[in-house]
């Protein structure tokens, strides 16, 4: 091994490995956990809050008294604010004497830090859809955002689409710029109907009896079309495979739950709310189609998901999705509702199209690991440190 790279400290934010663990925090808890095997890792540290954590933490199940206490918290603006200021101070203070380490945020805010940074970027969406976001968000978003590109060695994306996306809007050079793909976790393979029963009992579904969708709620995701577009679909259809949407509330999102409450009313929807993690894999690969018709995503964790389940995906032609999920699904523009729906009728019903979704589906995923995301982001450090 070169000399050069035979030490490798690193510092590993994992502030996003909590309830509700959404993709950011599946790429943190995964990326800890393979850099914590990795042979060429000598040391690291995972910063949580202001404090190193002794081991890598599991996010709960359902909200704790924290996250209760984190979303009142947040609806108070002084409270936002001062912690907006004072965290990076005191997290600068918890990193001083280690500029000999790598410090990595998986969610692009950097502390100020005397030592190599690299920043994730998922994605560019409070910066070119604001509107979706809380306004006291935004700002803060933003400031981070400027820090980060002042500050930081290099930077990391999910997908090609980001990585150029990103540079545009940036300035930085690409050569500066990493795509390090996401991949599903062991857990999302394909089950057979008695392996999932007992999951599926507590959630009253049947065996390939549904259509599902899994995402935070809100605008971005595009539910309103996905709901107007299984509209279209005759009444038998729906009543057969009904829709069913699991996911946590978003900003922006009660005119989504209204629209569902009326599906729901119809005998057509469920909304299963945020469903623990553990029972994720056994819902995908239980369904018949999964649908995930969003405007803008950084990657699309849940559709390789669900190739990885074996099952026939419907999405969006938009940003990112077109690299996730290759040639093996079915793909339209996010604003074309009637393509929407007949993509989901042919995804339901050709069975001759599902036959090879599903195979193709499950070739395309095998390509990506979080082995490999692990090894790449490695390399990302060995190029910092050969700087």
């Amino acid at each position: 091994m070169d000399a050069s790279v035979t030490v490798m400290k690193i510092i590993l934010s994992i502030d996003t490995v909590r309830f509700p663990l959404t993709g950011v925090g599946r790429y943190s808890y995964e990326l800890a956990r393979g850099l914590q095997q990795h042979s060429q890792v000598t040391e690291l540290k995972l910063l949580g809050g202001l404090n190193f954590k002794a081991t890598l933490p599991v996010a709960g199940a359902s909200a704790g008294s924290h996250h209760v206490l984190k979303r009142v918290i947040q609806g108070n603006r002084l409270a936002v604010a001062a912690y907006q200021k004072l965290q990076p101070v005191f997290r600068a203070l918890r990193l001083r004497s280690m500029g000999d380490h790598i410090y990595h945020s998986p969610n692009y805010f950097l502390p100020p830090f005397a030592g190599r940074k690299v920043a994730t970027f998922h994605d560019l969406s409070v910066f070119r859809s604001p509107e979706y976001f809380d306004p006291t968000m935004v700002n803060y978003l933003r400031k981070g955002f400027e820090h980060t590109l002042k500050t930081a060695d290099r930077l990391i994306t999910d997908s090609e689409f980001i990585r150029q996306e990103l540079a545009e809007f940036s300035g930085w050079p690409l050569s500066r710029i990493h795509t390090v793909p996401l991949a599903a976790a062991p857990d999302f393979r394909p089950r057979s109907a008695v392996e999932v029963a007992p999951n599926l009992a507590r959630y009253n579904l049947a065996y390939q009896g549904y259509t599902l969708y899994v995402g935070t709620i809100e605008p971005r995701k595009n539910l309103m079309r996905l709901i107007d577009a299984y509209g279209t679909l005759p009444l038998t259809i729906r009543q057969r495979w009904p829709l069913v949407i699991s996911g946590y509330a978003g900003w922006q999102s009660d005119a989504i739950h209204e629209r569902m409450r009326r599906a729901e009313s119809q005998g057509w929807l469920r909304y299963l709310g945020f469903v623990p993690a553990d029972d994720l894999p056994a819902l995908y690969a239980a369904a018949r189609v999964f649908a995930f018709p969003s405007l803008y995503e950084g990657f699309g964790l849940p559709v390789l998901e669900a190739m990885s389940c074996g099952v026939p995906v419907v999405c969006s032609s938009s940003a990112s999705l077109p690299e996730v999920a290759g040639n093996a699904a079915l793909m339209c523009q996010p604003e074309d509702t009637a393509a929407l729906g007949e993509n989901l009728r042919v995804a339901l019903e050709d069975e001759p199209w599902r036959v090879q979704a599903t195979t193709d589906g499950l070739a395309h995923a095998a390509g990506f690991s979080w082995e490999q995301c692990v090894n790449r982001t490695v390399d990302v450090y060995r190029r910092l440190r050969n700087d």
